[in-house]
C-alpha cells in the first residue's frame, strides 16, 4: 500500500486537471496511427446528411474518451497501489490515442467536439477520485464495468453509423477492441463486481450524457 504525501498529492491533482482540461480543448498527439490513415479518400466527403449523422456519433465517442481519460486520471491519483496506479496511467495514455482519432475525425466531418467537455471531464474526474478512495478492488471494478458498457455503446454505434462511412467505422471498431482489453486488465488485477444498482445508475448517466452530447 502506498501512502500519499499531501504536498505531492496536490501537485499531482493540479497537474492532472491541467492535462485533462487542455485535452478537452485541443487535439492531443497520438502514439498510434489512426485507422482513418488507411483511407486515402473520405467516402462521405460530399454527403452532408451522412456527415452530420457521423459527426454526432463521433462527438459522443469523443466525450466518452474525455470521460475515460478523466476517470483513469482520478483513479490513478487516489490509488493505494503503485502497481494499479501505473496500470491506470498506462490505460490513460492509450485513451489519448482515441481522443486524437475522434477529434481528427470530427474535424474531417466539419463539426465540433462537445461544448460541455470541461464539465464532462470534471464530473468524471471526481468519480474517478471517489472510486480510487473506495479501494483498488472497487476502483478496478468500476473501471471494468465502465469499459464493458463503453464496448456495448461503441458496438451500438457500429449499427448506427452510415455503412458508407468506412473511416468512422474503422475508428470505432478499433476503439471497441482496445476498451475490451482495458476491461480484461481490470478483471485480471482483481476487480470487484459492482452491485446491480451501481451498474444501472452508470447506464442511466451514460444515456443522459449521450443524448446531450449528440446535440451539444
Amino acid at each position: 500500500m502506498t501512502q500519499h504525501n499531501p504536498a505531492n498529492f496536490i501537485d499531482q491533482l493540479f497537474s492532472k486537471l491541467d492535462h485533462g482540461l487542455r485535452s478537452t480543448f485541443v487535439r492531443p498527439s497520438a502514439n498510434r496511427a489512426s485507422p482513418a490513415d488507411q483511407h486515402d479518400i473520405d467516402p462521405i466527403q460530399n454527403q452532408t446528411v451522412l456527415k452530420d449523422r457521423s459527426a454526432a456519433l463521433m462527438r459522443v465517442n469523443h466525450v466518452g474518451e474525455v470521460c475515460a481519460q478523466a476517470l483513469y486520471q482520478g483513479q490513478a491519483l487516489t490509488s493505494r497501489s503503485a502497481d494499479v496506479r501505473e496500470k491506470m496511467n498506462e490505460a490513460a495514455e492509450e485513451e489519448i490515442d482515441h481522443l486524437n482519432w475522434c477529434f481528427r475525425r470530427i474535424e474531417q466531418l466539419d463539426s465540433h467536439t462537445s461544448y460541455l467537455n470541461p464539465f464532462w471531464y470534471l464530473g468524471s474526474f471526481a468519480l474517478g477520485v471517489g472510486a480510487g478512495l473506495a479501494g483498488d478492488r472497487w476502483s478496478l471494478g468500476f473501471l471494468a464495468e465502465t469499459e464493458r458498457q463503453v464496448v456495448e455503446h461503441l458496438e451500438s454505434h457500429l449499427d448506427r453509423l452510415p455503412e458508407e462511412d468506412t473511416i468512422s467505422r474503422a475508428i470505432v471498431a478499433q476503439m471497441a477492441e482496445d476498451e475490451a482489453k482495458h476491461a480484461e486488465m481490470a478483471i485480471d488485477n482483481g476487480a470487484a463486481e459492482l452491485p446491480g444498482m451501481v451498474k444501472t445508475a452508470m447506464k442511466l448517466t451514460a444515456r443522459v450524457m449521450t443524448q446531450i452530447s449528440e446535440k451539444i
